[in-house]
């Protein structure tokens, strides 16, 4: 076996202890565990939590959770920012994992419409990240690893990634700030709220408008 081979069966294997990892300890996530942590942490809460995130995107746990907890403990805008930082990292890490373990042994074999499929992925580009990350037709972090089977390049998928997933991070995270006003009976909870909700129903028009831009420009 060849260094660049065992490399790879080592980093395969160390992936798949940190998904079974990720699996048996998922029911752990949530904002009265984050709550508890990021007090611990103190000054250093904010790269904890990025740094959470970005390890729960590459075990595929459900980011969503992350958010309105983040929303809940930090606030609505450093939320969403550390959310999206975080997601963002996890994204590019799980990409990057995806390319060196198997992108080339998808490019060998690749043939058929899959090959036409990569081909039209790697033509539309940025475009077609920012699509999937606006239009979540697939699971997010299934998405991150088949996006690196492709030939897409680094730079323009994390800068489309991190654009295109800021409206969700921002009506998750407001959600999450608004529910934790609503429980401290803070004033101004159940404006938030109404808002938050507003931002969360434009987050899934989107699709939507998305989808009839890209109609018009295929006409």
């Amino acid at each position: 076996m060849t260094p660049g081979n065992a490399t790879r069966v080592a980093l395969a294997l160390v992936l798949a202890a940190g998904l079974t990892f990720g699996f048996a300890n998922r029911d752990a996530m949530n904002a009265e565990t984050l709550h508890q942590w990021v007090a611990e942490a103190g000054a250093w809460a904010p790269f904890a939590f990025v740094a959470l995130y970005a390890a729960a995107t590459v075990l595929f746990l459900p980011g969503s959770v992350l958010t309105l907890a983040a929303g809940a403990v930090f606030g609505a805008l450093p939320g969403a920012l550390y959310s999206l930082t975080g997601a963002t990292l996890g994204a590019t890490l799980a990409f990057l994992v995806a390319r060196y373990l198997a992108a080339d042994w998808v490019a060998r074999k690749s043939g058929g419409r899959l090959k036409q499929l990569i081909d039209g992925v790697q033509a539309e580009g940025w475009r077609f990240v920012a699509f999937l990350r606006l239009v979540p037709l697939f699971p997010f972090n299934l998405v991150n690893y088949a996006l690196g089977l492709t030939r897409i390049p680094l730079p323009a998928y994390v800068a489309a990634s991190f654009v295109c997933m800021f409206p969700g991070a921002l009506a998750y995270a407001w959600l999450g700030h608004a529910g934790r006003e609503a429980l401290s009976g803070e004033d101004g909870a159940i404006r938030n709220a109404l808002m938050a909700l507003a931002l969360l129903a434009l987050v899934f028009f989107l699709p939507r408008l998305v989808r009839r831009f890209r109609q018009s420009d295929m006409r």
